[in-house]
């Protein structure tokens, strides 16, 4: 188990473990000098935004699990606790990505609204038994300087 692993499983409650996610993906962005800004209040459907040159994007933070050998998970809609029951809502025409970070392998992943499966996603890091190439999202496709240096001209160092 990652040390960030431990850390997280430390927190216990699913809230407290998205606030360590956002500060994490926040920092991510403000070391490679990338500007963050954080909504006002906390009803928006993005928890950040970021500022590519003269672009602005909408992210929604998500907090990765190892839910499989060798996968990252992660959830593609908003779930709410109403009184009669839960409420799940989608994200399209609301944010622009999803940032999510995985404390299992300590990495910050970028996936634009347009790429995410719908209810869940997985990000593969290992091959998986079956041997299975097609149709498979690899974890470095999404990762975070991946997707930065599609977006942005300024160099990135190295993954998170």
């Amino acid at each position: 188990m990652h040390k960030d692993a431990f850390y997280f499983d430390q927190l216990g409650e699913t809230h407290l473990r998205g606030q360590a996610a956002e500060a994490i993906v926040k920092a991510a962005f403000l070391r490679r000098g990338i500007p963050v800004l954080v909504p006002e209040y906390d009803n928006e459907p993005y928890d950040l935004v970021i500022q590519l040159g003269d672009e602005f994007l909408r992210l929604q933070v998500k907090t990765g699990y190892d839910s499989n050998e060798g996968t990252v998970t992660f959830e593609t809609v908003s779930t709410r606790s109403r009184a009669n029951g839960y409420e799940r809502s989608h994200y399209e025409d609301a944010i622009d990505y999803f940032a999510v970070y995985s404390p299992e392998v300590e990495q910050t992943y970028l996936v634009h609204i347009d790429d995410a499966a719908s209810g869940k996603m997985q990000l593969r890091y290992e091959p998986p038994a079956n041997n299975q190439r097609i149709g498979i999202n690899w974890h470095e496709d999404y990762a975070l300087d991946a997707v930065l240096s599609k977006l942005y001209d300024k160099p990135t160092a190295r993954s998170d």
